[in-house]
């Protein structure tokens, strides 16, 4: 008896086994869909702009993760169009198949790399909003004279270093009638001549020079400021102008013709400022920064046998997208542009490398010119396959409100955006000797 319960019991075991493991299976499966149908993915943010966070902690220029431009063209689109017949010029593979609608794209081929403005376009602007019609029809346009020149501005001076080249050239972005504002920075943050790094004193040689289009008439009424400028100029021969319209679409006409001249007058200068005459720098601590990515560059070219210095940093912003706004400074339409942005570092400040800039100058004539130059530069560097490094120490959307008058605020600041003359000649008083009260 005994043992016939016990076989009926290892029976019903037997038999109760796949039932249970079937139960087991329906209960997971119901959990799974259950799972899937409340869960969300996590939400991308998009930004036009954006407060800059990054996963690069490298100093370095890092290597993009997505591509940026598609390999087909936009056709409602002139940007795209013109990029496009530019790609395919720069590519054999896609340059030999020349089929489809890619052909209707062939007449814009060697629009984005003209240099005279004398010769016409050949594209249609007639669907581009008005306030950029002007951008849209010169925009092929890559060469202008050189109204006010510095021939010798990098040519060596003797500094408490020895004989030497400057190790930064502050390049900054300024307009005609902008005096205040490039006098507080002559009397600050960038002043020319040696300066003492804040950490050590080891620092480095500084230039300064101001980059100037031709004074905007268009809009409005405003005095002749030709004498006085050149009166400037003589004084403190720091001004470099070009004979174009200085407007806020050409801003990116700066860049490149700036490092036209950066490899023509100054190819040895090691870095490079670029930044907006609105802002404040803490140049000391930005040497300090500079001399410690040197040396680090320098114990890798002798263990790696590195030869460029691929350093780019700013206030990165990622997922950026065309403000689609008629009335916002940064419009652009979609008719002139479809698509996002690439990886840029704007807000008025950048760091680069000299040995980048003459990479950027060549790659350069690869992207057809665009009228934010902070995205223009992100562009750039998307075509040498590299993206911006972040750095907190750019605050381009400032300080918050409570610590702007709190001296400490600033030590691990390396530039600030959006100040007015008076505030950055306070400012500079205020940050004397920051490292030993903080």
């Amino acid at each position: 008896m005994g043992k016939c319960c016990k076989c009926n019991g290892r029976l019903l075991c037997l038999c109760l086994l796949p039932c249970m493991m079937t139960g087991h299976l329906l209960i997971y499966i119901m959990v799974t869909i259950f799972v899937t149908i409340s869960y969300a993915p996590p939400k991308i943010t998009i930004h036009y702009v954006a407060p800059g966070i990054s996963a690069n902690s490298s100093a370095l220029a890092s290597h993009p993760l997505n591509p940026f431009w598609k390999l087909h063209p936009e056709h409602s689109a002139l940007w795209n169009q013109l990029q496009h017949s530019l790609d395919r010029r720069y590519n054999p593979i896609l340059r030999g198949n020349v089929t489809g609608k890619a052909k209707l794209s062939n007449q814009f081929r060697d629009e984005c790399v003209s240099h005279k403005c004398s010769e016409p376009h050949r594209y249609d602007v007639n669907n581009i909003p008005e306030q950029m019609k002007a951008f849209a029809r010169s925009m092929h346009c890559r060469s202008y004279p050189i109204l006010i020149n510095q021939p010798a501005m990098c040519k060596r001076n003797r500094t408490k270093s020895g004989l030497g080249y400057p190790m930064l050239l502050m390049a900054i972005k300024s307009q005609v009638g902008n005096f205040e504002n490039r006098q507080a920075i002559r009397e600050t943050w960038g002043r020319s001549g040696f300066v003492t790094g804040e950490s050590n004193k080891k620092g480095g040689f500084v230039r300064t020079v101001f980059l100037l289009g031709r004074q905007d008439s268009s809009l409005g009424p405003h005095p002749d400021l030709k004498n006085f400028l050149d009166l400037e100029s003589q004084k403190y021969r720091d001004i470099l102008q070009w004979d174009f319209r200085d407007s806020f679409f050409n801003l990116t006409l700066k860049d490149l013709l700036f490092w036209q001249w950066l490899q023509q007058y100054c190819p040895t200068a090691v870095f490079v400022f670029k930044g907006d005459d609105d802002v404040f720098v803490r140049t000391g601590a930005l040497l300090d920064y500079l001399n410690k990515q040197l040396e680090e560059h320098k114990r890798r070219r002798a263990v790696k046998n590195e030869t460029h210095m691929d350093l780019f940093v700013g206030d990165v912003i990622n997922n950026a997208v065309p403000n689609r706004d008629p009335s916002a400074k940064y419009y652009i339409p979609e008719s002139f542009y479809k698509g996002a942005y690439p990886t840029y570092a704007g807000g008025g400040g950048v760091v680069y490398s000299r040995s980048l800039a003459s990479r950027l100058t060549e790659v350069s004539s690869r992207v057809c010119l665009f009228p934010i130059d902070d995205v223009y530069l992100g562009m750039c560097l998307e075509r040498l396959g590299l993206s911006p490094s972040h750095h907190q120490g750019f605050l381009t959307f400032d300080l918050p409100e409570t610590d702007r008058e709190n001296p400490c605020a600033y030590k691990s600041v390396l530039l600030v955006h959006r100040r007015s003359p008076k505030e950055m000649l306070s400012l500079w008083h205020k940050l004397h000797n920051l490292h030993s009260k903080c």
